[in-house]
């Protein structure tokens, strides 16, 4: 789509290119933002120009940068480049999966970026809810905060990002890229967008973490010391808040075939 109202683009290549104009909006790979009109946004500052790391792993973990392309991230997963021992990483290409977008879109959407857009199917979202992901942000003052990607959230296509913040990084720990982990997702239509996506893993020490979107207008991450039997969980998944009607599927329907895909897993994860 032409953006009509657009006057001005910038490359950001230091962090002082940060900070926007009014009318200025941050752009990473563009493909929610090119789709619809943006008339209050007279002006693009481009992220890209940072030449941020797509991925790096350490000892620690994997620091996702903001402006990783989703392709990118599932080839690194699919191709071996991950290390054997971060057996969780298997969910990545199941995430990538539950966004209803093409290999086009993949190329050129940013992980970042659908985080950011926090819509309540984000795929990425789920991935970074099931892996206990860390968002790394950028504050305008030069600063940083951090806080988990599931409460970055506040709602289906919100979030807690203030004016000029920018989100630089999602981190994953090693010990959830350790973790037995698994993606169950389930859509009205063949090809529709996600209408409940449940994760769920078991790390080195034996508690669990199951995580809900899609289904919910913020993640649910819902942990127990152990693999919960399956009246807790079921239990748990459906005292859950924020089930949600729309078009695409009503509150209890979400509510309930959460509660299906938490139980296969459980089952999956059992064995």
């Amino acid at each position: 789509m032409d953006i009509d109202t657009i006057r001005s683009y910038r490359r950001a290549h230091t962090r002082d290119d940060l900070a926007l104009s009014e009318g200025e909006t941050f752009l990473a790979g563009g493909t929610w933002l090119m789709s619809e009109p943006q008339p209050d946004t007279i002006g693009f500052v481009d992220l890209t120009a940072l030449d941020w790391p797509a991925l790096e792993a350490t000892d620690e973990g994997l620091r996702i940068g903001a402006t990783c392309t989703i392709a990118h991230l599932v080839a690194w997963a699919e191709t071996g480049e991950a290390p054997a021992e971060w057996t969780a990483t298997a969910i990545i290409p199941d995430a990538a999966n539950a966004l209803l977008a093409s290999f086009k879109i993949w190329n050129t959407a940013t992980v970042g970026g659908n985080v950011c857009r926090s819509f309540a199917a984000a795929s990425m979202v789920a991935l970074a809810t099931a892996l206990d992901g860390v968002a790394v942000v950028w504050t305008p003052d030069g600063g940083e905060r951090r806080l988990p990607v599931a409460e970055l959230m506040t709602g289906n296509g919100t979030n807690s990002l203030g004016r000029g913040e920018v989100l630089r990084a999602i981190e994953l720990p090693a010990r959830a890229l350790h973790s037995r982990a698994l993606l169950r997702k389930i859509a009205l239509a063949e090809l529709g967008r996600s209408g409940a996506v449940v994760t769920g893993r078991v790390d080195a020490d034996g508690s669990a973490v199951f995580g809900i979107t899609a289904a919910t207008l913020v993640p649910v991450v819902l942990r127990y010391p152990g693999l919960p039997d399956t009246a807790t969980l079921a239990a748990d998944v459906a005292a859950a808040e924020g089930y949600y009607s729309d078009p695409l599927g009503p509150a209890d329907w979400r509510r309930g075939v959460a509660g299906v895909l938490a139980e296969r897993i459980r089952r999956e994860l059992e064995t």
